[in-house]
Order: structure tokens, then C-alpha cells, then sequence
């Protein structure tokens, strides 16, 4: 199976949203006969977990449920969502799990951001214990989404220290770093030892384009790009600006021992499965070599 050259970590993909992606028996079939022994799936790990396993695969990640819920001014509202968290979490981890995938995105996005994150830390702080129990954790990804929250090294400091448990991660994904022009490898040297999963994918900023638009507005005459906007776009790695070999040279140092999943956006790829397939594995053996 592949893995990168620096730390060994295993290389995988996560799964998209394509037609050829949704025949699981043929994408697990796909993935082994080249190489590819990881993959991130959504939230139905409970289900699926035993054939991936009866595949030789293992699952990078499995998507929580009901983000936003857990954002939600309304009591009730995050004490459901906290409550059936649970208990995928208990049935998922049984199925093969551990990593569980969320963006921090509010159910309200217009309310003032501290508030926002008063209700995600208590969400946090009751499901800690149940990922403790059953050995899982969650990893929160940093996609700047409407009010997102745990995008930038200033949330993401507050998050752990209101929520300590070891239980609460990162998902690495530095491509939306760079997007919003946070140092992703000063990121990594801070936040390291909360990393417990990676997104194999880039970002390209295009400085011309930032000449023609600057980073505030969009452009008025000209679309955005694919997976992108006037001035950046998502690739794959090796068609961006990530370091992934100093990224990996961090991780090995502080003992990370989890895999790196190529997650597909670049509008040079998406779009048709032979596409898609090429993006994957074009992505995924660079990050071998690297």
C-alpha cells in the first residue's frame, strides 16, 4: 500500500460524491488494486465500516453528524445533536472508526461569533467524554465556512483550552490555510500534537489574479473558479504551494502515526470519473515521494 517517504504514513483518499463513488464494492475494489489502503468516508461508518474492513481498508475518517445542531442556540436543539452523536460514535468506533470529521459551522451564522462558540465549547465538552470512552476523536477541519469557527490558530487555542481533552483534534488540511493566508507549516509547528488526520490537498493562490481582484471582493466581469475564488483555487498536492515533505518531517517528529487522504477539489480534474481517478492517484503518489 502506499505511504509518504517521510514518516510512513499511509496514503488514502476520501470519498466524493460522484456517481462512480457511490458503488462502495467498486470504489474498495478501485482503491486496493492501486495501492490506496485508507479511506475517509461520511456518516455512515456504522453501516459500512465491516466491508471496508472485509475490503483491507481502513477508514481515515467518518463524518459526525448533525454539525450544525451542535452550534444551535436552541438547548434542546444541541442536546439532541450531542445525545445522537453519541451514540454513532458508540456504533462507528465498533465498526472501525476512530477519527470523526466536522467543520464547526453554526446553525446561525449571523450571530455574533463569541456566542457561536459558547454553544459549540459546551457540545464539545459533553461529547468529549463519550469519544473517551469508546477511542474515538473528533477532528475539527478549518474550511472558513458561513461564521465557521475553528479555522485560524486564535479559535482553535480557545477551543483547547475550554475543551483540554485529547479527544478534540485537527483534521490537518492545509489547504485552507493557505487559502486565507495562514502560514501552514508554522500552523503545524504550533498545533502538531492535535493533528490526528490529513487532507492531501492544495491550494493555489494566484498572485495576477489577486492584482486584478485583491482578496475582499469578488470580481465583477469574471466568474470564480472551480473550487476556488478570483484569486485562489483547491489542487491536488504537487499543484499548489503546500511544503508536504516539511509538513511530514513536523508530524514524523511528533509521532503522528495516522494517514493522509486525498481529498479531490481542482476543477482540472472533477467532473468525470476518469478524471477523478487520475486526480486521486496523481495526488497520491506525489504525497508518496514525498
Amino acid at each position: 500500500m502506499l505511504a509518504t517517504r517521510t514518516g510512513g504514513f499511509a496514503v488514502g483518499f476520501r470519498r466524493g460524491w460522484s456517481d462512480w463513488q457511490k458503488d462502495l464494492d467498486g470504489l474498495l475494489k478501485w482503491a486496493k488494486g492501486n495501492g490506496l489502503g485508507v479511506i475517509d468516508v461520511g456518516g455512515d461508518a456504522d453501516v459500512i465500516g465491516k466491508k471496508i474492513a472485509d475490503a483491507g481498508l481502513k477508514i481515515g475518517t467518518a463524518d459526525l453528524r448533525n454539525w450544525r445542531e451542535l452550534i444551535s442556540p436552541d438547548t434542546g436543539k444541541r442536546a439532541e445533536a450531542v445525545a445522537k452523536n453519541g451514540e454513532y460514535i458508540k456504533a462507528a468506533t465498533a465498526a472501525g472508526a476512530r477519527n470523526f470529521f466536522v467543520v464547526m459551522l453554526p446553525e446561525k451564522a449571523e450571530l455574533p461569533r463569541k456566542e457561536n462558540f459558547r454553544y459549540m465549547v459546551e457540545s464539545l465538552a459533553a461529547l468529549a467524554p463519550v469519544l473517551e470512552k469508546h477511542g474515538g476523536r473528533m477532528v475539527m477541519e478549518g474550511w472558513p465556512g458561513p461564521g465557521a469557527l475553528c479555522c485560524t490558530p486564535e479559535t482553535l487555542r480557545a477551543t483547547f483550552r475550554e475543551v483540554p481533552s485529547k479527544a478534540m483534534g485537527i483534521n490537518y488540511d492545509p489547504s485552507h490555510l493557505i487559502r486565507m493566508g495562514i502560514d501552514p507549516v508554522r500552523f503545524l509547528e504550533e498545533f502538531a500534537d492535535r493533528v490526528y488526520h490529513v487532507h492531501g490537498k492544495d491550494a493555489e493562490i494566484l498572485t495576477e489574479n489577486q492584482y486584478e481582484y485583491g482578496s475582499e471582493q469578488p470580481g465583477t466581469f469574471r466568474d470564480a473558479m472551480g473550487f476556488g475564488g478570483w484569486h485562489w483555487r483547491y489542487t491536488i498536492p504537487g499543484h499548489g504551494q503546500m511544503r508536504w515533505t516539511k509538513a511530514f518531517e513536523i508530524l514524523q517528529g511528533k509521532g503522528y502515526a495516522g494517514a493522509v487522504c486525498v481529498e479531490l477539489e481542482d476543477q482540472s480534474f472533477n467532473g468525470t470519473a476518469e478524471g477523478e481517478r487520475q486526480g486521486i492517484l496523481a495526488g497520491a503518489k506525489f504525497l508518496e515521494g514525498c
